[in-house]
């Protein structure tokens, strides 16, 4: 089916390629559609319900029908578009949704079935037996869903993120986006110029169209050469704009050429993010099907596909080809066909005025009711007012009209609008803030109109840049009208289809308005229509108009459904670049990490940070040992311990002590500088989200320390309240986690070591103190705060010094008796202590719940003070924190085990609660635990049974205050 000349292919550079096993060749430029059909491969998939034979429809990122799987194991890619897979030497191609084989497919008998398969018939079908549901319905309808496969080997393709910013983004580089980009470029603009297809110039790479008295290819490519030249223009083909975002953020996906796939290490795929001041949307138009008995057949394409085979690719999608239309589209299909000297069987037009001076059969006022043939098409008949006809064809070109290309308009919640003059909707104006839409994508399908627009908005965005337009000519070019009779269906028996992809039909749109669904939305919901990975752009128009009609409104009063990004299916690997294999949980290391890792320590993962487990000594076997003595070794000498993980949070301004207030249930305004203060933070629903310290470093200057666990979640909560519930104050903060390394040092000889280290007295350093230190050279700050019970302090420098810190501590800790303790020692040491961690504050406590709710001050509001309020967040039913140790033979204590009543069966109704922590102390030789038990602060001195049905253990335990060493305080407070 190749033409013997034309084309923008290279016929010099042959490519060998297979198609389910089957060897073909190509040409470099070709699609893996283009080099199917000529290859006279009509059939290259199953719909996705009945499971029909379908063929290649049309020649864009639209295409609905030719949906194939790529490559193997690891780099298999399912769903691929075969009309936007570019041929490369090797490539492997494979038909799906099918079984055993394309040519024969089992579900195909789901056709024969169609009548008991209609619109809703999921609904009306498996809600009973109820017990069928879960052991036979959704077993059998998982199986059965579904297009493509992954192979379910590790994807061994690299993806990449990367970001852009601009002046003016133009989407489309067709004779409006060129036009837009030459004239923004000219005036001195940054702009960048972004096509999901290979090359610039849209549909005048399809047409046989003239620009400025040559070929509109040529035309394309001597304005991509001019703007290649210009500094301030970046051309990025095959990127597709998928949707458009709040202040003027755009999202945008990069397909690699097959020759950068080559390269070791490239990416496939580039997920952009691009923030442009401008845009100008410049994506053109799809055209659309028309509804007809067996309009699915392999073989029926659109018209305007069919042009861009011919004129692009070199290749007839037919011998024998019947063309159909309702515009002039259809002629000039006609036209280029019989040019290429193809023969055309009919013109059918469905406009009643239309005449032609083409040298073919033609059929005025008529349609075609009905398409022949099973893999592909073999007869089409023809409706006119004489009767019909039946004329033998192997290629249908129709054309219902075309759709401006408004999707990325809508993205933020605009609705287009309807325009009777063109019998399709055209975007609303300002729909996206910063954007003009240009060319056919506003609805002026003349080239002349395209270009003309392309300048206009080119200008208006140099206007709002303050820029001064520079002079561009317009070429000259065609300049004709667009006629159009509306023709969405073809009256007649059968089946005609609207969404090739689902196998939606005109009757299951009109069922789903007799049955009630007659909001559009309803509709959409209950027939799946353009529900499908095309998100409705062959099909969502014609439906509309076929419920209008069932239901007695105009399509501007049925209305559109809502068009969400992205624009294309864009790869989860793509938009997650990074996130592979270990990639997926980023590891991250502090500065004392090697000196850790060289001393033995076993490292474990809290939340994205490695920390030392324990610090192994000669002689000991187990960790029980390692932990036992760092215990004892910070209650009784000192410790070092790498607390740089917490987060750290910056914040400064005139109103920080008031955004503090307003997010910590306690006041912060009134901290005095140079001290540091508790606090706790609730979420809107009154629950405790985290708590931590924060310093008074200046008189508008605060230091927060979270949570490692919450660092991110706390950081994002405050954005969130600046932003949206207190966006009058004016505080800035921002995250200094990584920027400091901080140490605590811990135990009865924490002050001389840090004495000697920083060449001062601490003695008239107060608990809860802080303060601007120096070691040596290096600037460095210290607080007085403790995590362990004992007199402790937090000493931090900056990052690049964190690692030698850490040696020169661990060495002067161990000429007394000391060196580093890990997270299991720090566990222990904070249970002693009745400290809490995460393991407590869960997400499902509230401060009632920890016993801190006179910190909820009463002299202020805050954020999740009225919601903590609430009925049923406080009182003797709720679980509180208790500590609790063994008091029977039984000694071992389990996280997570739930309590009961020492006599109770330990089932769910008789559940009192938890445990959340466990650890043995060395100090009081003896399990403890921490956990909730209900009306718990009353019942100190009870005994409660522990069971862990999983380990089989049950444990008898008192319940006891959570503070069990030093209640008073006395030895941080010394």
């Amino acid at each position: 089916m190749r033409l013997s000349s034309g084309g923008l292919i290279d016929r010099d550079a042959p490519i060998q390629f297979s198609f389910d096993g089957h060897e073909y060749q190509g040409f470099e430029g070709d699609t893996l559609a283009s080099a199917l059909l000529a290859n006279d491969v009509r059939l290259v998939g199953r719909s996705f319900k009945y499971h029909r034979p379908r063929g290649i429809l049309t020649a864009g990122s639209e295409e609905p029908n030719a949906l194939v799987t790529l490559g193997l194991e690891g780099a298999q890619e399912p769903n691929a578009r075969a009309t936007t897979t570019e041929l490369y030497e090797g490539l492997l191609a494979r038909s799906q949704n099918r079984w055993p084989s394309l040519g024969f497919d089992i579900l195909g008998l789901n056709d024969w079935a169609a009548p008991f398969l209609s619109a809703g018939f999921y609904y009306k079908t498996f809600m009973w037996p109820k017990a069928f549901w879960e052991k036979l319905y959704e077993p059998v309808i998982r199986r059965a869903a579904g297009l493509g496969a992954l192979s379910g080997a590790h994807n061994t393709d690299k993806y990449d993120k990367a970001y852009a910013h601009c002046d003016l983004l133009v989407i489309g580089a067709g004779p409006a986006g060129l036009m837009a980009a030459l004239s923004a470029a000219s005036a001195g603009a940054d702009v960048i110029l972004a096509e999901e297809d290979t090359r610039t110039g849209g549909r005048l790479n399809a047409e046989t169209l003239e620009v400025e008295g040559k070929p509109g290819h040529i035309w394309a490519e001597e304005i991509t050469a001019k703007l290649a030249g210009m500094d301030n223009v970046r051309i990025m083909t095959r990127t597709t704009v998928t949707g458009a975002y709040d202040q003027g953020t755009y999202g945008a996906v990069e397909r690699s050429s097959p020759q950068r796939r080559d390269r070791k290490g490239a990416a496939v795929e580039t997920f952009w993010r691009i923030v442009a001041k401008r845009a100008v949307l410049a994506a053109g138009a799809l055209e659309r099907p028309v509804a007809f008995r067996n309009n699915d057949r392999p073989g029926v394409m659109n018209a305007g596909a069919v042009r861009a085979y011919l004129n692009r690719w070199g290749v007839s999608p037919g011998k024998n080809v019947v063309v159909f239309g309702n515009t002039d589209s259809a002629h000039r299909t006609a036209a280029d066909l019989i040019n290429a000297g193809v023969h055309v069987s009919a013109l059918v037009d469905a406009r009643a005025h239309a005449t032609t001076g083409l040298d073919v059969p033609f059929y005025a006022g008529a349609q075609v009711c009905n398409a022949e043939g099973s893999k592909r098409l073999e007869a089409v008949t023809v409706q006119s007012v004489s009767g019909q006809d039946k004329i033998q064809t192997d290629c249908l070109a129709m054309s219902g009209g075309w759709n401006p290309s408004v999707h990325l308009t809508c993205h933020m919640g605009g609705r287009p609008e309807w325009d009777v003059d063109i019998q399709a909707f055209v975007p609303t104006p300002n729909a996206i803030p910063g954007m003009r839409v240009a060319g056919a994508a506003a609805g002026r399908f003349s080239t002349r109109a395209c270009l003309e627009q392309g300048v206009e908005s080119a200008n208006e965005a140099l206007s709002a840049l303050g820029l001064k337009a520079a002079k561009v000519e317009i070429p000259g070019s065609d300049d004709g009208a667009y006629d159009i009779t509306p023709l969405w269906t073809v009256p007649g028996k059968g089946r005609a289809w609207l969404d090739f992809q689902n196998d939606v039909t005109v009757k299951d749109v009109k069922q789903a308005a007799q049955e009630n669904f007659k909001s559009v939305e309803h509709m959409k919901r209950y027939t799946t229509q353009g529900m499908a990975p095309d998100q409705g752009k062959n099909s969502n128009v014609a439906a509309l108009a076929v419920l209008a009609d069932a239901t007695g409104s105009g399509i501007p009063e049925t209305g559109t459904t809502t068009f969400r990004p992205p624009y294309v299916p864009v790869s989860i690997a793509a938009m997650g670049a990074g996130g592979q294999g270990a990639g997926f949980a980023p590891q991250r290391f502090t500065t004392s990490h090697k000196a850790s890792v060289a001393r033995g320590a076993p490292m474990i993962e809290v939340g994205l940070w490695y920390r030392p487990s324990y610090f192994p000594k000669a002689g000991e076997t187990t960790w029980r040992q390692s932990c036992d003595c760092e215990v004892q070794m910070v209650r009784e000498a000192v410790g070092i311990c790498d607390v740089s993980t917490l987060g750290k949070i910056d914040i400064q301004g005139p109103d920080a002590g008031a955004f503090l207030d307003l997010v910590y249930t306690n006041t912060f305004s009134t901290l005095k500088e140079g001290r540091v203060r508790y606090g706790l933070m609730l979420r809107e629903d009154g629950h405790v989200m985290d708590d931590g310290t924060t310093a008074r470093l200046g008189l508008q200057h605060y230091l927060m320390t979270t949570t490692t666990a919450a660092a991110g979640q706390v950081m994002r909560h405050l954005e969130f309240v600046h932003q949206c519930l207190a966006p009058q104050m004016d505080v800035r903060f921002t995250s200094v986690t990584e920027q400091w390394a901080q140490f605590a040092v811990a135990g009865p000889k924490s002050r001389a070591l840090l004495e000697e280290l920083l060449e001062q007295s601490l003695a008239d350093w107060p608990f809860m103190g802080c303060g601007d230190v120096s070691i040596g050279d290096v600037a460095a700050r210290l607080f007085r705060i403790s995590f362990s019970g004992e007199h402790a302090y937090e000493l931090a420098v900056p990052s690049r010094y964190g690692e030698s810190l850490f040696q020169e501590l661990v060495a002067r800790a161990e000429t007394m008796d000391g060196g580093p303790y890990g997270m299991e020692a720090l566990n222990v040491l904070r249970i002693e202590k009745g400290f809490i961690t995460h393991a407590e504050i869960h997400g499902r406590v509230t401060a009632f719940d920890i016993g801190m709710e006179r910190m909820v001050s009463a002299k202020k509001d805050c954020i999740g003070q009225a919601a903590a309020a609430r009925p049923g967040l406080w009182g003797e039913e709720r679980e509180q924190l208790v500590g609790l140790r063994p008091v029977g033979e039984v000694k071992l204590l389990v996280a997570g085990a739930h309590l009961f009543e020492k006599e109770d069966e330990a089932v769910r109704v008789n559940d009192q609660g938890y445990i959340t922590s466990v650890g043995y102390s060395p100090t009081l030789e003896t399990p403890l635990a921490m956990g909730f038990l209900k009306n718990g602060r009353a019942r100190h001195g009870e005994v409660v049974r522990m069971v862990e049905h999983l380990k089989g253990v049950e444990t008898l335990c008192e319940v006891i205050d959570p503070v069990v060493l030093d209640p008073e305080g006395g030895r941080m407070r010394d």
